[in-house]
């Protein structure tokens, strides 16, 4: 309790003594920027949007197999499974999945 009282009259007597002295500001030149010095100016150019090209192929190869329509009912079946490779770290186990698309 005793800090509590200390700290609060010693916080107290601060604020009092800094309320006492005036304080005056600076006028700023019109010319200052907040947060940089008058005389360098950081120029920031940006450089020009890089078109990429876009071609449209005329025949379209989906990523996933069957690169063929499998029909509206069809089924994707997978299996999973765990397969030791061989690394220069060491031996790990890691998943492998087949899939396949059956009829619905």
């Amino acid at each position: 309790m005793k800090r509590i009282v200390a700290t609060a009259l010693l916080a107290a007597s601060v604020g009092l003594s800094v309320a006492g002295t005036e304080a005056k500001a600076q006028s700023a030149q019109a010319e200052a920027r907040v947060g940089q010095p008058a005389e360098r100016r950081i120029v920031e150019r940006r450089r020009p949007l890089r078109r990429v090209p876009i071609y449209r192929s005329e025949h379209w190869d989906p990523d996933v197999i069957p690169r063929y329509n499998p029909g509206p009912n069809a089924v994707r079946e997978c299996t999973a499974h765990y397969v030791q490779e061989y690394r220069p770290s060491g031996t790990v186990i890691t998943p492998r999945m087949n899939c396949f698309w059956r009829p619905g």
